[in-house]
């Protein structure tokens, strides 16, 4: 037992910790692999390597438009942040956003989900309140950075209005997990010129939804 509590490193500080494992990324990445994207693509990549401990992560994980430059120009106008799950809110870092937002409130985080017209409106048309959520609120959806890492007809639900009525948001991050819709509200992406980061197939997840947006936060930091 002695020699388990040996192997802890016990005198690093949480910035040290992150900064051992984003070195130890960098010696175990392929090469090849690390070349596909650029510097500000990387910098998510890394992120997302680091919040699963997963690089076979990196192959799914496609970027389109500039992403971090559309969502850095996004932030720093104040954008609304859409978000299709509580759990996004939630994991957002507050100390980044108000380095962004010189009056940040909680308002400036949209996650309707849960809002009382958003069930209504869900039950009385037969769909998620993922996708209801997204067509009430499609009026704050222009410019606004769109992150998806729940459900994927909220995605689904996005792409439709920028096809259809012209909606664009600043970003969409399209990381919905699962077995129904997933795969296909991803490739949807591919109709819109919006930009975008997504990580094809069925995995995704909320966190990392977070780990993207913190990703792109830090290189404006």
């Amino acid at each position: 037992m002695d020699a388990l509590f040996d192997a802890i490193t016990w005198d690093r500080d949480g910035g040290g910790i992150e900064a051992e494992s984003f070195r130890r990324i960098e010696a175990e990445v392929d090469p090849a692999m690390r070349a596909r994207f650029s510097d500000a693509e990387w910098r998510v990549a890394r992120r997302l390597v680091h919040t699963t401990a997963d690089f076979s992560i990196l192959p799914e994980l496609e970027f389109s438009g500039d992403p971090s430059a559309a969502g850095l120009a996004a932030l720093r106008r104040g954008a609304l942040i859409y978000t299709d799950s509580n759990m996004i809110r939630a994991g957002l870092s507050v100390p980044k956003l108000k380095k962004f937002y010189s009056g940040y409130e909680r308002e400036s985080i949209l996650c309707p989900v849960a809002e009382p017209e958003v069930a209504a409106y869900a039950k009385e048309r037969g769909i998620t309140r993922a996708l209801a959520a997204v067509e009430l609120y499609a009026d704050r959806l222009e410019g606004c950075i769109f992150l998806c890492g729940n459900a994927p007809l909220a995605l689904a639900g996005v792409v439709r209005l920028a096809v259809e009525r012209g909606v664009a948001p600043a970003l969409i991050v399209g990381m919905p997990v699962g077995f129904v819709n997933v795969v296909e509200s991803k490739q949807l992406l591919d109709l819109v010129k919006v930009p975008f980061v997504r990580i094809n197939g069925r995995r995704g997840g909320s966190p990392l939804a977070v780990a993207t947006l913190h990703a792109i936060m830090e290189e404006g930091l």
